[in-house]
């Protein structure tokens, strides 16, 4: 799904215009980067986490020439699921699996 599919996805489930959709994901996408850009973590109970995460400087290895590279420290956004999202996504392919394992012909 991409980001126009989401925004007529939250169109239909609102009855909300397609114009105004748009701007209620802008304004949700915005207000989370802002808090994890200031260090701030934002919980959706049941839908999951945004936070950062520091990396410590690391060696790494140069895919061409196989020399040691140092890759400096960063501090990168992360997402950590919630219960309900992972029950939901784990269910869907449970379910997809059993579908397969029950159209099969012996």
């Amino acid at each position: 799904m991409n980001k126009s599919e989401f925004i007529d996805a939250i169109a239909a489930k609102t009855d909300m215009s397609k114009a105004a959709s748009g701007r209620a994901l802008e304004a949700v996408l915005d207000t989370i980067m802002d808090a994890v850009a200031k260090g701030e973590s934002v919980s959706v109970i049941g839908f999951g986490t945004f936070e950062h995460r520091s990396r410590n400087e690391r060696t790494g290895k140069n895919p061409q020439t196989g020399a040691a590279i140092k890759i400096a420290a960063t501090t990168v956004p992360a997402f950590k699921p919630g219960k309900a999202f992972k029950d939901k996504v784990a269910k869907a392919f449970k379910d997809k699996v059993a579908a397969k394992k029950g159209g099969k012909k012996k």
